[in-house]
């Protein structure tokens, strides 16, 4: 399989670059996220799953993490979100050797699970604030 030169545009789906290393990245954004009082629940390394198996992969990290007060009021209203939670973000270099940050757009996920429409059970800014 030929390394992608860039990413491709997906609904939904957010793509920021970092100025930091793959590592120092993903570090920023846990340290962030704790201190904005949500928890984290896993750090996912697949470059290196991929090197156990004796693949190779640049760095890609998915980091996954939320908070109850949050997530739960959204399931209440409409239990297939938690389909998308808890929130992820993915922390990985391209082949220019640029380091990025991907992770569903709040608003996307929540069009996904309740429509256009914005009900007083699901207010604006509960998955995740920028």
């Amino acid at each position: 399989m030929p390394p992608s030169d860039s990413f491709i545009i997906v609904e939904g789906l957010t793509t920021v670059p970092s100025h930091f290393a793959p590592k120092e990245t993903m570090d920023r954004v846990e340290t962030e996220i704790s201190e904005r009082g949500m928890n984290v629940f896993a750090r996912i390394d697949h470059a290196a799953g991929a090197a156990k198996v004796g693949l190779t992969l640049r760095p890609t990290e998915l980091i996954i993490f939320g908070n109850a007060r949050g997530g739960t009021p959204l399931m209440q209203s409409n239990q297939t979100v938690g389909i998308d939670l808890p929130l992820k973000a993915l922390v990985w270099q391209d082949a220019a050797g640029e380091t990025l940050i991907s992770y569903n757009e709040p608003s996307w996920i929540t069009q996904r699970h309740f429509g256009p429409r914005n009900t007083p059970n699901t207010p604006k800014g509960l998955l995740l604030r920028r």
